[in-house]
């Protein structure tokens, strides 16, 4: 409890936000984690915008009347699939964005 209490003070006085003073674990096996949960939420973060930017790339192309829209459509259906096999997204939001995204397509 002292530990928190002092990175509050800290926060409060050096003009640092509580999110940015980050509390190091003491045991070996929980820095570990502290750096593979970082090391994750990075990967995660990554492809999670890859797949908002296929996602993109296909409502520009729709949007566009281009001639890859089957492909683009593909391409983001696959990305979607991959992003909630993985956890990044539900499954139920996955449904739901292929759902809107051909839609689409039969417009």
């Amino acid at each position: 409890m002292k530990d928190v209490e002092l990175c509050l003070a800290f926060a409060r006085y050096k003009t640092y936000s509580l999110s940015e003073v980050k509390l190091m674990p003491n045991i070996e096996s929980a820095i570990k984690r502290v750096h593979t949960n970082e090391k994750a939420s990075i990967q995660n973060t990554a492809k999670l915008s890859a797949t908002r930017t296929i996602i993109k790339k296909f409502d520009q192309a729709v949007a566009d009347g281009s001639d890859n829209v089957n492909e683009l459509y593909r391409d983001a259906v696959k990305a979607i699939d991959m992003a909630a096999s993985k956890g990044l997204i539900h499954k139920n939001k996955a449904a739901r964005d292929k759902s809107r995204l051909s839609a689409k397509l039969a417009k």
